[in-house]
């Protein structure tokens, strides 16, 4: 594995355990918190937006979804308006875990940072989401040579 995507691939590892750890007493991994996280931006998204918005495949949307619906973090019912999709929103107990999950988001930030400049973050920011960018729009068609894999 190329440095760069070695890098990028144990600091997520590490977030995720990290907010599994600061998480224990709620039930949640570190790798459900972004589902939670998605639909407070966007409550009522089908799975497919989801795996989307969250750039995984359908099938990871679905177990992870009736992992957090029988922890009672989230809900799903039929689309009124198309029975084969399934509608998902946050419920009370993830609303109520709202404060401390971003808070957890951002003391990780803050640990990860606290050894650089305010110029370093800010120059670390804007690189990152050059990158993130540019990795979507491969994923989503802009630069593959074949269609995208649902199992990427």
């Amino acid at each position: 594995m190329h440095p760069f995507m070695r890098q990028i691939s144990i600091t997520y590892r590490c977030a995720m355990r990290y907010r599994e750890h600061e998480l224990c007493d709620t039930g949640l991994a570190g790798c459900q918190t972004p589902y939670i996280t998605a639909l407070y931006r966007r409550p009522g998204l089908t799975q497919e937006e989801l795996a989307r918005e969250l750039n995984v495949n359908k099938s990871s949307v679905t177990r992870q979804l009736t992992i957090l619906e029988e922890k009672g973090y989230v809900r799903r019912e039929s689309d009124p308006e198309d029975r084969r999709s399934m509608r998902v929103w946050p419920t009370e107990k993830a609303h109520a875990l709202r404060d401390r999950l971003f808070q957890c988001y951002r003391d990780w930030n803050e640990y990860l940072t606290q050894d650089l400049s305010e110029e370093e973050r800010a120059e670390l920011s804007r690189l990152m989401a050059r990158i993130a960018s540019k990795a979507e729009a491969y994923v989503k068609g802009g630069e593959a040579a074949c269609a995208p894999s649902d199992n990427i």
